[in-house]
């Protein structure tokens, strides 16, 4: 079997996300804020994670006459935020791409083996005929968003990009390793892991400054 090509990092390096991605680092952002800044954030990266997709010519009558315009073509679109931090970044994908269909995968790690355990997963039906958009803000270890893409391709989908807000060096490579086929788009690469396995300098623990948890 002919291996498959990794595919590249993409980090969005526009003074926009910078700028935003700084004020999410902040402990001092308050709770909206903070979502006010994902969303922010998800509708900048869903804009760099879609560029390549495949347009076609229609033919429209605008108010003075008509003329060719470009219009998407090709596969529709699933969005499918991972439970429960993945939720804080769907409205900024849907401002963009209102007719997506929308997933939920829902995963959490099993303290003693430190491997993601499936609790909740509902997905398109067509989701074979769908380019997926995988939401996760933190690919920290990478096991968890390695599950959930395992998840979605067993279910059929052949084309799937992760958008996440920040990475760590090891969960870029353990995800690449299981699934090199992945397009990740992310607003930084991070440091690295600390030995709880957050990233640093990371923003913190993304669920509970979405909702207000801790």
């Amino acid at each position: 079997m002919t291996p498959v090509a990794t595919q590249p990092i993409v980090e969005v390096t526009h003074p926009l996300v910078r700028h935003k991605l700084g004020l999410l680092r902040d402990e001092s952002t308050p709770t909206q804020a903070f979502r006010q800044l994902v969303n922010e954030l998800t509708l900048l990266l869903t804009y760099e994670a879609t560029k390549d997709m495949a347009t076609e010519e229609v033919e429209i009558e605008t108010p003075l006459e008509r003329t060719t315009v470009q219009r998407i073509s090709g596969k529709k679109v699933a969005v499918c935020p991972i439970l429960r931090a993945g939720i804080g970044m769907l409205d900024g994908v849907l401002s963009l791409i209102s007719g997506a269909r929308v997933g939920f995968i829902g995963l959490y790690r099993n303290e003693e083996t430190l491997e993601p355990v499936e609790y909740y997963v509902k997905l398109p039906a067509d989701i074979a005929q769908r380019d997926v958009l995988l939401l996760d803000p933190m690919l920290a270890t990478g096991r968890s968003t390695g599950a959930a893409v395992k998840i979605c391709k067993e279910a059929g989908a052949e084309s799937v990009r992760l958008i996440a807000l920040v990475a760590a060096p090891e969960g870029i490579e353990h995800l690449q390793s299981e699934h090199p086929d992945v397009t990740i788009v992310v607003a930084a690469v991070d440091r690295e892991l600390n030995d709880k396995g957050y990233i640093m300098p990371g923003l913190g623990d993304a669920g509970d400054r979405l909702f207000g948890t801790k």
